[in-house]
Parts: structure tokens; sequence; C-alpha cells
């Protein structure tokens, strides 16, 4: 495949994807991201992705010269093994930040969730119903219904709590 005629466009994508991804990602880093800054960091960076891809293409023979030399070997292992080392959890109980306060939800009382939820108890109760849950307490929590499986405590909250919550 001959890329030489698509030459004026693919190295400027990767400096445009590139400085995109640098930017957004450095922002995200100090929690300075706004608008969609983090969504444009995660989806404009397929084009970074697809810009390096072609330009490795375009530029082969000196890009396999990187693994001839001992510090280019050592510099492109030393990579790997960071990205090998990224996928350990960093704690053993390693979980998403949402997971306190949907778990902290679940355990709350029925009238504190319809709270939450901007709707009454009683339409709580009949919204849970309709999911096929029986209530015999205002005192019994979500957990107590569904257990402690947080996808599922989540899953029932998403249908109780509206949308359109603020």
């Amino acid at each position: 495949m001959n890329l030489n005629p698509h030459r004026p466009w693919i190295t400027p994508l990767v400096i445009g994807a590139f400085l995109l991804s640098a930017v957004t990602g450095v922002l995200m880093f100090f929690h300075l991201d706004t608008g969609l800054n983090k969504l444009a960091h995660e989806w404009l960076s397929w084009a970074m992705l697809a810009g390096v891809c072609l330009h490795v293409l375009l530029n082969l023979t000196a890009f396999k010269r990187y693994f001839l030399t001992a510090t280019g070997r050592w510099v492109i292992l030393a990579f790997v093994a960071l990205l090998v080392l990224s996928f350990i959890p960093a704690t053993k109980t390693s979980k998403p930040p949402f997971v306190g306060p949907v778990q902290a939800l679940a355990r709350a009382p029925l009238p504190v969730l319809a709270q939450v939820a901007g709707i009454s108890t009683e339409e709580l109760h009949s919204k849970l119903s309709a999911a096929g849950f029986t209530t015999s307490s205002d005192q019994q929590s979500l957990q107590d219904l569904v257990g402690s499986d947080t996808r599922r405590q989540m899953q029932i909250l998403n249908r109780l709590i509206p949308p359109n919550q603020p």
C-alpha cells in the first residue's frame, strides 16, 4: 500500500490528535476538565490511534530500526512492562468511586430513599411492587429487598430515581 500521496495529512493528523489528547489528558489529571474535555479525550483518541497506525505504515522502515537498537528495545520494553503493571488493581478492594454512594443509598430506609428520589414513600412502594419486590416495612432498605449485589442495586435505583433529577 502506497501511503506517500497521503503524507500531507497523516502526520498533521497525528500532531493534531496528540495535541488534543495531551491537553485534555493534562486537564483531566489536574481535575480542570470542563465541558466536553473528557468525552473528546476518550473518543477522539481514536483519531490519534488511526493517525499513528498510518504514520507507522508510512515510516515502516524507520520504525523497524527502533527494534534493532538496545536503547529502542529497552524503552519499548519498559512501556510494555508499565502497560502490563497498569492492569494490577491499586488495592485489593479497588472499586469505582460511585460504588460507595450507591451502597449507601441501598442501605437507607425506604422513606429516605423516597426523599432522595423526590417521590412519596407510597410511590416508592408502588414502584418497587411493579418491579416485583414486596415491601413489608418502611424500615426496609433496597439492600434488604435486592441483596448486596451492587450492580442489581444500581439497576433498581435507575428504575426508581427519574433521570431528570438534578
